[in-house]
């Protein structure tokens, strides 16, 4: 089974930490590369906090002190990986964007995890209604995600407002829903407040994100990673996104089984009887 790491131990944690924690527990989110190569003491300098702070947080987080939570943040650096040059680099990329942001995409795709899909999928088979929220730019994907996961379970998953905020409709989120929060930084509002209703109703939330200690993400159960700026494009890529969304909704299909099927075949008899799709014939006429 694939270890927590420490960073996502934190982002679970932070919503019931005590206030002076959390508000280390943030810096060390933000900051998790100085976290692993500066002391504590210049570390709690840097963050306008008692050293003994920093104590407190490992040992809330289930480490001996704070050199045992150091230890597993260099560890995990190590196993991170990444190329932060090259990425940079794509980013003038010469004559040929189109071809650039295609590759870049790919190296994307390459890099992300899939260990953590399964268990997410696991959370959203089990919870007997499903939430989807994603703005702005996002509101592709979760409505991408919302019409997948609707084609074998119709009656149970929604997606959350509009544009904004001003569209939530957050009061009918109940303990053991499932919540899918969808954004890159910066985060809307109306993400955040999202969040923050799906933690406060006793969802089980799951973050689909840039970055661990993303404002929606705190609290989640469940981290599924994107990366969206390394593009070298004008815009930010949700290649990564999609395509997490996309196996998230094929998972929770396969746990699904036989009766995932059955609905399947059930919505497509009913797409064929509005005639929702245009007969093949049709085109070549």
């Amino acid at each position: 089974m694939r270890e927590t790491s420490p960073i996502d131990l934190l982002r679970q944690a932070l919503p019931g930490l005590p206030p002076r924690l959390r508000a280390a527990g943030r810096y060390v989110a933000q900051h998790d590369f100085d976290a692993a190569t500066r002391s504590m003491r210049d570390l709690a300098a840097a963050a306008g906090a008692p050293p003994a702070t920093f104590t407190r947080l490992a040992q809330a987080l289930g480490y001996t002190g704070w050199e045992a939570l150091r230890e597993a943040l260099i560890e995990a650096r190590r196993g991170a990986g990444g190329a932060p040059y090259s990425a940079r680099a794509r980013r003038n990329p010469g004559g040929d964007l189109p071809a650039a942001m295609l590759a870049a995409d790919a190296e994307a795709l390459a890099r992300l995890d899939p260990a953590p899909v399964a268990a997410a999928a696991r959370a959203l088979h089990e919870a007997p209604r499903i939430w989807i929220a994603g703005f702005r730019s996002c509101r592709g994907v979760a409505q991408l995600l919302h019409y997948q996961l609707r084609l074998f379970r119709p009656d149970s998953v929604r997606l959350i407002g509009g544009a904004g905020p001003e569209d939530l409709d957050l009061g009918a989120l109940r303990p053991g829903d499932a919540a899918v929060l969808i954004s890159f930084a910066p985060y809307s509002r109306a993400i955040v407040l999202a969040a923050r209703a799906a933690r406060e109703g006793g969802c089980t939330t799951i973050a689909l994100a840039d970055r661990p200690h993303a404002a929606m993400a705190e609290g989640a159960a469940h981290l599924l990673r994107f990366d969206a700026a390394t593009s070298p494009g004008f815009f930010p890529s949700l290649t990564g996104a999609l395509a997490l969304a996309q196996a998230l909704a094929a998972a929770c299909f396969a746990l699904g089984g036989e009766a995932s099927l059955v609905r399947l075949r059930e919505t497509e008899a009913r797409l064929a009887a509005i005639a929702a799709y245009t007969p093949e014939q049709d085109l070549s006429s």
